[in-house]
């Protein structure tokens, strides 16, 4: 998959080359990357050399404006020190109004790097995996030849903001029922919008483990000891959450387990657990960003950290147990709820809560493999799959701004 900063300086691919598609992502956290490249990925997989997916990141990436990176940079540390103040900038947004003055105001500035991108690739489709986009995804979609789809993939799993739902694309996929019906209430006709799940790559697609031994033996692959309870403390891309006391909670509170740290692009975290780590007799092992997680998943009992959509759908496709610490407010809110609800997981708001649950896990594998089915059922580890199976039929129907016909359902999917 190319990047958004090697754009080829053409306007059509040369006969028999790949059709390109724009994804439009930003880096507010993991997820909406990691969305398009799993959907990148299934294209390839299922359409192998037909298309060509180019990422652009018109809100922090190259040719950003100086004012929208300003913005976007204070999404990060604002939900690792100060999670309440992203909870009031979200929800004085979340609504028609706000997302109105927001698009005519500070988010035109996202539009020049899309329409740039559009006019040097000519893509097939515009696909756009972030909230705060759709006004640069629409202006993209104008400078593009008529029949250009503009697809819009929700990455909010439960709790959608409204910035999701007002847009002039001809497809919304949306990753769960309680978001299907946030779009419904907000005026999305029911022929537009997929509930497809929310897209992983291709390597949390195999499923989980099938018993001890394989589990042990991808432990000793990523050196691990083979057969220690084993917990991961993660807080997404950010390495929010409260990693560092958790980690030392439980350490020092249950000696029979180890834990590995997976600290994303946190430095800050990663060289506080580092020194932890020295003190630790090898129980701890600290990472930063990884790029193998599906491994790391498979090879650990639970998982511990904040409530993100991304984390819960990559675990639950690993068939790995969820003890959730808290969530970001807004967009992360009924995530919780909805892992706990299904049994695939805990609540543990307080470091005395995870020690008490990880002490019940290690003490009772009934309870501990009850977690792991459930986590199996919960999962859905096909979206991407069939997110990239409507794309391409968007592409090849035709189905954009002034082209007529509806988009008929996909088999086996349900709609509103």
């Amino acid at each position: 998959m190319s990047s958004g900063n090697n754009i080829p300086d053409m306007l059509h691919s040369p006969a028999g080359q790949p059709a390109r598609l724009v994804f439009l992502i930003s880096d507010t956290g993991g997820g909406h990357r990691a969305a398009a490249r799993a959907v990148g990925e299934a294209l390839e997989a299922a359409y192998p050399g037909r298309f060509e997916p180019v990422l652009v990141d018109p809100l922090g990436g190259p040719g950003a404006s100086r004012i929208l990176k300003g913005v976007t940079g204070l999404y990060g540390p604002s939900i690792r020190i100060a999670p309440w103040t992203w909870g009031a900038i979200y929800y004085a947004a979340d609504s028609r109004r706000a997302m109105t003055i927001l698009r005519r105001t500070v988010f035109r500035f996202a539009e020049g790097p899309v329409i740039e991108a559009v006019e040097r690739l000519d893509p097939a489709a515009v696909v756009s995996f972030h909230p705060l986009v759709g006004n640069a995804a629409s202006a993209g979609r104008a400078r593009a030849r008529i029949g250009t789809p503009l697809i819009t993939v929700v990455t909010d799993l439960i709790t959608p903001h409204a910035a999701w739902c007002y847009g002039d694309g001809d497809v919304l996929v949306v990753p769960s029922a309680s978001v299907r019906w946030r779009c419904h209430l907000e005026g999305i006709e029911p022929q537009r919008c997929f509930d497809l799940g929310l897209p992983v790559g291709m390597p949390f697609t195999s499923g989980p483990v099938r018993g001890p031994a394989e589990r042990a033996a991808i432990r000793k692959q990523l050196g691990l000891a083979p057969d220690r309870f084993l917990v991961m403390m993660t807080g997404g891309g950010e390495g929010s959450g409260g990693l560092a006391r958790r980690t030392k909670a439980l350490l020092s509170q249950v000696p029979d387990v180890d834990v590995v740290a997976i600290c994303g692009r946190n430095r800050r975290l990663r060289a506080q657990l580092t020194r932890v780590a020295r003190a630790s007799g090898g129980r701890l092992r600290v990472e930063g960003f990884v790029e193998n997680m599906a491994e790391w998943l498979r090879a650990v009992d639970v998982v511990v950290s904040k409530a993100g959509p991304g984390t819960i759908t990559e675990a639950t496709a690993c068939g790995t147990p969820l003890l959730l610490t808290s969530h970001v407010p807004g967009q992360e809110k009924g995530n919780t709820e909805f892992v706990v609800g299904a049994g695939a997981g805990s609540h543990i708001p307080a470091n005395d809560d995870l020690v008490a649950e990880v002490r019940r896990l290690h003490d009772d594998p009934t309870a501990l493999e009850a977690m792991r089915a459930a986590a199996v059922r919960l999962s859905r580890p096909r979206a991407a799959a069939d997110i990239a199976e409507l794309i391409v039929r968007l592409v090849e129907e035709g189905h954009g701004e002034g082209a007529d016909g509806g988009v008929a359902p996909l088999a086996d999917v349900a709609e509103i």
